[in-house]
């Protein structure tokens, strides 16, 4: 068995880094291993919620066959009370974004320490092979005694210290102000294996970290999905797919700002997929916030190029390999590209300033590159045993340390 600690729910089609956890829990559960989600705090929408993609437990949520049900009253409050805010019309939430909040920036949460107590008790009682950490900000728990010994990998998503200083340089207030890179080095130092999501992250991990914890690469895989004979796209569409996170809002704003005046007039529209357009407001005419989607597919298969404004490197951009299993190129700004596969036929076309990457959209718009290539590039750089073998190894050639209390199961 395989435990996996994380504060939200895995789930396919959302933001970058869950369906990455969502994609890594996939591939264990169809090898052969027993997977059981730890979720912190309380991560269902409304106090009642469907969700069998995986068995989740945690200290605030209990599942009861399809459906996640809070642990007591007081958790039932505090998500119906969120549940009813999210509900608060577009406008005026827009309006409370404009009092400052837009300014801030969290780079993840640490969970309450009673939360943590919870976890390490139940985890102990199941005795699992492994268990996979989500990010630093759940890598406390390894702390817990009834941890001790046993085998554990964190999936980093990113290196966090660095994206903080990137933010504080163009002006926004991050939180948790204290996470420096010696801060953040202590926490990784926790598990016996890191696991980062493209090359240039475990290199700068390797250095951050002593030689005795593995460091692996375990980039996101992307499965192919050619576009139907009968769909057409739609000449001069755009797309963009992104959750409210403030690396996103900070590229689009740059690209409303600095890039469109460049295309009015052209034809071009733009789609905006996900939480990323209720953050922005007055957008131009020609764009289109569609919100969260039930199928991201259809939308991209209309589409003819999709675009990756974003100013903030680190991590690998999962959604630029969404795009490209989909057929799409993309057209980027350099931090976008960090840490893909170089290959000549990549279907990315970086353009560093404003004006590049305007007349880079203006150009491929007219003569729309063929979907081969963007297919080609998944299947060969990010078929899903290529991109987790390292970490299948980390899980199987680790022995666990036996602890009292601990049984551990052969693999």
């Amino acid at each position: 068995m395989i435990v996996f600690v994380t504060d939200e729910l895995p789930k396919p089609g959302t933001t970058g880094h869950m369906a990455f956890n969502f994609a890594v829990l996939d591939w264990l559960r169809a090898t052969g291993f027993q997977v059981r989600v730890f979720v912190t705090g309380e991560p269902q929408p409304w106090p009642v919620s469907r969700y069998r993609l995986f068995p989740v437990t945690g200290p605030h949520v209990v599942q009861a066959g399809r459906f996640l049900l809070p642990r007591g009253p007081v958790s039932a409050l505090r998500i119906l009370g969120r549940a009813l805010r999210r509900l608060i019309p577009g406008t005026l939430t827009r309006r409370l974004r404009k009092q400052g909040l837009e300014t801030a920036a969290s780079l993840g949460h640490f969970p309450p320490a009673p939360d943590l107590r919870w976890c390490a008790r139940a985890i102990a009682r199941l005795a699992p092979h492994a268990v996979l950490i989500d990010t630093i900000f759940s890598a406390p728990l390894l702390a817990e005694p009834e941890l001790a010994g046993l085998n554990s990998v964190i999936l980093t998503h990113d290196i966090f210290h660095r994206r903080a200083q990137v933010l504080r340089a163009v002006g926004y207030q991050i939180e948790p102000a204290s996470l420096t890179r010696e801060a953040e080095a202590a926490l990784l130092a926790k598990a016996r294996a890191i696991a980062a999501i493209q090359p240039s992250d475990a290199a700068l991990l390797r250095e951050m970290c002593p030689p005795s914890q593995t460091v692996l690469t375990a980039p996101m895989p992307a499965y192919p999905c050619p576009r139907p004979r009968l769909v057409q796209r739609i000449a001069g569409r755009l797309v963009f797919v992104g959750s409210a996170s403030l690396p996103n809002l900070d590229g689009l704003r740059w690209f409303f700002t600095e890039i469109w005046p460049h295309l009015e007039g052209t034809g071009v529209t733009l789609d905006l997929v996900g939480e990323c357009g209720l953050g922005l407001r007055l957008l131009p005419a020609g764009v289109t916030v569609r919100g969260a989607v039930a199928q991201l597919a259809p939308i991209l298969h209309r589409a003819q190029l999709a675009i990756a404004p974003v100013r903030v490197g680190s991590g690998l951009k999962v959604k630029l390999l969404d795009y490209a299993r989909h057929g799409l190129y993309t057209i980027a700004t350099p931090e976008a590209l960090e840490g893909f596969t170089p290959d000549p036929a990549a279907p990315f076309i970086a353009a560093a300033s404003p004006g590049a990457f305007a007349q880079a959209i203006i150009r491929h718009v007219a003569t729309p590159p063929a979907p081969g290539a963007a297919l080609a590039y998944c299947t060969q750089h990010y078929g899903r045993e290529a991109s987790f073998q390292t970490l299948r190894q980390a899980l199987e050639d680790q022995t666990p340390t036996p602890q009292p209390g601990l049984r551990h199961l052969p693999l």
